[in-house]
């Protein structure tokens, strides 16, 4: 049976955690930092895990992931 293939989208914008969780860059930053608050954008920075009806999305393109 042929292996399944990890949707390259996916790859370039989730890990995974070792206890399976996901995890991704927050939202709201590729441009217009201009116009957020200085609190949004400090929120924003970094990763943070995804809730799990989410993650059960990511899940299914990455197959091989934890």
């Amino acid at each position: 049976m042929p292996k399944m293939k990890t949707k390259s989208g996916a790859k370039k914008r989730f890990k995974m955690t070792g206890t399976g969780k996901v995890k991704a860059a927050a939202a709201g930053k590729r441009h217009g930092m201009i116009k957020r608050t200085a609190k949004f954008v400090r929120d924003a920075r970094g990763t943070m895990v995804l809730n799990d009806s989410d993650a059960k999305i990511v899940k299914k393109y990455m197959p091989y992931a934890r």
